[in-house]
């Protein structure tokens, strides 16, 4: 009987070792089957974070798709201002003749809806466009950390300081001045036609945070020579002109100045025209604003002195003028588009009757997911050609508008629309082939 219990007692004492056992087998199996699935998903986790990346609509006309997808990896860039998580405007303006500041405006969305900002970057005028991309698309990447830092890629982003380079300290041997010039020449043909087209191009500006200074020479000269029926026809128009400008900053919101003008025009059958205008002008918004919106009020008060080629329809071949004009700009950047209108009133002292009224408009509007409406256009009410000449114009001067016609209005309008849409996730930039493509496209004139 003893033997019998001991036998009971190891027997039992090795089915629970083996239970034991078992318990432990499971334990380790339960905890491998852990560690495998988390291998096995951890990678699609990661690449689901990082596929998460940040949602932008790009204003930028200097920041080209390919360069900026490639300096910022993180961001998805949106067809549509409105499915965006964050809008990025870029505006850029002179500030020097050696200096362009560009504004970089962040407005939040969605999430980030409230949460803006707005840096600046200053480059210098004589930087090759590659390299000025790169440090537009290196400003909107550091502008974004913001929003990035709140985002999952926020644990995959590391920050490191680059060494600063000093920039040498040079002398401007041009005190700003910034001068170009240009000659250039059109010639076409065929056996019963041909024109010459030659004009040629001069200026120099010198552009300060106060003071601004424009000036600009220029001639046209153009030759053509029909065959018909025997006979030649030719027909000439030339003209010669220089504009200038120089702005003077006041304050943040006033600026005074003036312009010079002489003119030379076969067209407007004007031997030499001479015209000094002194004006000033009223922003109502901060100048410093102006990337932004821009409500601007000039007036101008101008003496003109000018000889006709030929006598005029009021019996003048010279005479001396003194007129006024006032111009009123409105120009608006929003989440749902731009306007640019421009509205101007002109007229002369010795006659109100002789006045002109130009309108001109540009409005592009941002409808719904990427799709926009533009128009623009302007009209004229004219009341003030004084320089038309007394023998009219031949028909052919009338059909190759050699000659300034009578009239009383002139316009025009453009309407378009235009559509964006498919994937928002397609950030691959391919140059293989270059850019271009094979294709049909349609014309419609009227």
């Amino acid at each position: 009987m003893a033997t019998t219990s001991q036998s009971r007692i190891n027997y039992s004492s090795s089915k629970e070792k083996t239970l034991l056992s078992a318990e432990k087998v499971k334990k380790v199996f339960f905890c491998l089957l852990l560690l495998f699935l988390g291998l096995l998903f951890a990678p699609y986790s990661s690449a689901g974070q990082l596929n998460q990346k940040l949602n932008i609509f790009l204003d930028c006309p200097e920041c080209p798709a390919e360069v900026v997808q490639k300096e910022i990896p993180f961001l998805t860039l949106s067809p549509a201002a409105e499915e965006a998580e964050v809008l990025v405007r870029v505006r850029a303006r002179q500030k020097s003749a050696e200096i362009i500041e560009y504004t970089i405006e962040f407005i939040g969305q969605q999430k980030f809806q409230g949460d803006d900002d707005r840096l600046q970057l200053e480059i210098k005028s004589a930087t090759p466009e590659e390299a000025r991309q790169k440090q537009l698309a290196h400003a909107i990447k550091m502008g974004l950390m913001r929003y990035l830092g709140k985002t999952p890629l926020a644990r995959y982003v590391a920050i490191r300081l680059e060494e600063e380079v000093k920039p040498t300290a040079v002398e401007d041997k041009w005190n700003f001045w910034v001068f170009n010039l240009s000659v250039n020449s059109f010639l076409n043909g065929e056996k019963s036609y041909r024109s010459g087209l030659f004009f040629g191009t001069f200026s120099a500006n010198r552009v300060t945070e106060e003071l601004k200074i424009r000036a600009s020479l220029g001639a046209v000269y153009q030759h053509s020579l029909f065959k018909f029926g025997g006979q030649k026809i030719t027909s000439t128009s030339e003209s010669q002109s220089f504009q200038g400008l120089i702005v003077k900053s006041i304050s943040e919101h006033i600026s005074v100045g003036g312009y010079l003008s002489l003119l030379s025009s076969s067209f407007s059958n004007i031997q030499l025209s001479f015209t000094p205008a002194p004006a000033v002008e009223l922003n109502i918004f901060p100048y410093s604003e102006s990337t932004r919106r821009q409500l601007r009020l000039l007036y101008r008060l101008g003496f003109t002195q000018v000889a006709y080629r030929e006598e005029t329809i009021y019996g003048k071949i010279r005479e001396s003028l003194w007129q006024e004009s006032l111009t009123a700009t409105l120009e608006l950047k929003r989440k749902w588009g731009t306007i640019s209108t421009s509205l101007e009133g002109s007229h002369y002292f010795h006659d109100f009757q002789k006045n002109r009224l130009q309108f001109s408009s540009e409005l592009s509007i941002r409808i719904f997911k990427g799709l926009s409406f533009n128009i623009s256009g302007s009209y004229s009410r004219i009341r003030d050609q004084l320089s038309l000449p007394r023998g009219g114009a031949s028909l052919e001067e009338i059909l190759l508008r050699r000659k300034e016609l009578e009239t009383t209005y002139n316009y025009y309008l453009s309407v378009g629309i235009s559509y964006t849409f498919g994937s928002t996730k397609s950030q691959v930039v391919n140059p293989r082939f270059g850019t271009g493509g094979g294709g049909v496209g349609i014309i419609i004139t009227m």
